[in-house]
């Protein structure tokens, strides 16, 4: 057979994943923080994007009006008190009306999975007469104003005291040398969260440049200082230094502490027999041990808790029906400057490599502006119908939590399964039940005994924290009679699976379990 060169032609599909395709498909699984970062290197970037300051609230000024642009999640806020506020609404459902027809005039979808459309298509169809806006206002009128105080959350966690500083000041009370002082300084700095080294003594003493009786008598002193406990390199020895601080390291007490792994077992018996007491004072020992702090130097954490702002709120209704809003606060607003476009572009000394870069950057803004809308968008309609399938739940609680998955998400709002994870991945939704990531909506099936309905592995679990929360001090329940309860209930589970949970649940076995209830009885 001759081999020849030769054309052909042949149609065919694929799909090309741009970079702007694949910026946008990323931008979905962002968190807050991860898309504010983002947003703000656009700014930088951009010269045509500007921040909207004003949220839009400015009423058509003509700040407004010089900066053309959408801002994403933009749907129309609550009714302001007043003539004036009731005009403001008005007027912004009109710009909202011209932004969702722009939207679908100049672009194609950025995401391919998905119609770009307005208000009406954002509506919630069903018998739960589901409805969304956008949650505009939070903090200005709920919550007190500070404004007016002098006080400031960063005063207050400037002036607290970190442990390292509680150390270091008394490190210079000491009675140390240079060298041992440096080590000991060296040594505060390699303390963990906990107060504790969390390095072998070998290693410790080869990188101070010293043998370990030197380092030995070094922590000897160190450990004296406060709070008792810290610069131990084992649980054990933290409850020693302080037991010792308390002039209460009796051989008894020591036995005792020398196995913990019994005394988280309850095995009153064992210990019984390593420290030579009779069982009534190992339960006074044990007692006093929980007295004792096992992290001193959590006391001194200072590091401010990051609190978790909710995406997406979900509340009732007037009329009892749930209200899925946006959080505007976290939703990054910006806006394009097509006057300054316009008029660099129009000026002759333009070069035409300056217009080409301006072209880019209004481009740029264009697809910004546009993905931030959609990704606001998404969010929502995954919101609302995460809040259909689970209904009941909001309404009676986590035992009428359905089981779920990204395809039945995906199948009703009609994108891929991978959207609907990107979307859910580092969201979080305000619900009158409490705070909820996203990702908790979606739970495994559990059989039912009597062929109805799944029940959800998370209300599963819930109901076998139930039953042994309730279970009386004189009847333990094992794992067989677990079982059987919930079969009950109807709920069809295997022995291991119950097994699985409660571990899962930190919930010891009935022995660990009849233990403890016979040592709090006494």
């Amino acid at each position: 057979m001759a081999i020849a060169q030769r054309l052909e032609l042949k149609q065919g599909q694929s799909l090309v994943m741009t970079p702007q395709l694949q910026q946008a498909i990323k931008l979905l699984q962002l968190s807050q923080i991860e898309l504010a970062s983002f947003v703000e290197q656009e700014l930088e970037r951009n010269p045509l994007l500007t921040r909207d300051e004003g949220g839009g609230d400015d009423g058509g000024d003509g700040d407004r009006s010089a900066t053309d642009g959408a801002a994403p999640g933009d749907v129309p806020r609550p009714v302001a008190e007043g003539p004036e506020g009731v005009d403001r609404d008005i007027r912004d459902q009109a710009d909202m009306g011209q932004q969702a027809s722009s939207l679908q005039d100049g672009y194609e979808n950025v995401f391919g999975d998905d119609s770009v459309g307005d208000r009406a298509s954002l509506q919630a169809p069903g018998p739960d007469d589901l409805t969304e806006t956008n949650w505009a206002g939070i903090g200005a009128g709920g919550r007190g104003d500070f404004d007016d105080s002098d006080f400031t959350g960063d005063e207050r966690l400037a002036s607290a005291i970190s442990l390292r500083d509680h150390l270091m000041a008394q490190l210079a009370e000491l009675p140390l040398d240079g060298p041992d002082r440096l080590m000991a300084a060296n040594l505060v700095d390699s303390l963990d969260e906990a107060g504790y080294l969390t390095e072998t003594s070998a290693d410790i003493a080869a990188r101070l440049g010293i043998d370990e009786a030197a380092l030995e008598d070094l922590l000897s002193v160190l450990q004296q200082l406060d709070p008792p406990g810290v610069f131990a390199r084992s649980l054990q020895e933290c409850l020693e230094i302080q037991c010792r601080e308390a002039d209460r390291l009796d051989p008894s007490m020591a036995a005792v502490l020398r196995h913990l792994d019994l005394v988280a077992r309850r095995d009153l018996a064992a210990l019984a027999r390593f420290a030579s007491v009779d069982e009534d004072e190992i339960i006074e020992i044990i007692k006093e041990i929980r007295t004792l702090n096992p992290k001193p130097g959590h006391a001194f954490d200072t590091a401010p808790v990051q609190a978790v702002i909710p995406d997406v709120y979900i509340r009732r209704g007037n009329d009892g029906d749930w209200l899925i809003e946006l959080n505007a606060e976290t939703m990054p607003r910006v806006l394009i400057d097509r006057r300054y476009a316009a008029r660099l572009s129009g000026s002759d000394a333009t070069r035409k490599d300056d217009k080409a870069y301006l072209s880019d950057c209004l481009a740029s803004a264009n697809w910004l502006v546009k993905a931030l809308d959609q990704r606001a968008r998404t969010i929502l309609k995954v919101a609302t119908s995460l809040v259909r399938q689970q209904d009941a739940f909001l309404r009676f609680g986590i035992s009428h939590l359905r089981p779920m998955n990204l395809k039945a998400i995906a199948e009703e709002i009609g994108m891929h399964e991978s959207t609907v994870s990107r979307v859910t991945a580092n969201k979080w939704v305000w619900t009158p039940r409490g705070l909820f990531e996203m990702k908790f909506f979606f739970t495994a099936a559990i059989g039912s005994t009597d062929g109805s309905d799944a029940h959800s592995a998370e209300a599963v679990r819930h109901r076998l924290r139930q039953l042994i929360d309730g279970e009386a001090p004189d009847a333990i329940l094992s794992d067989d009679k677990l079982v059987e309860l919930l079969k009950r209930d109807g709920i069809d589970i295997a022995r291991r699976t119950v097994a699985k949970y409660r571990e899962a649940l930190g919930i010891g076995s009935s022995t660990e379990r009849r233990r403890q209830k016979a040592l709090g009885r006494r």
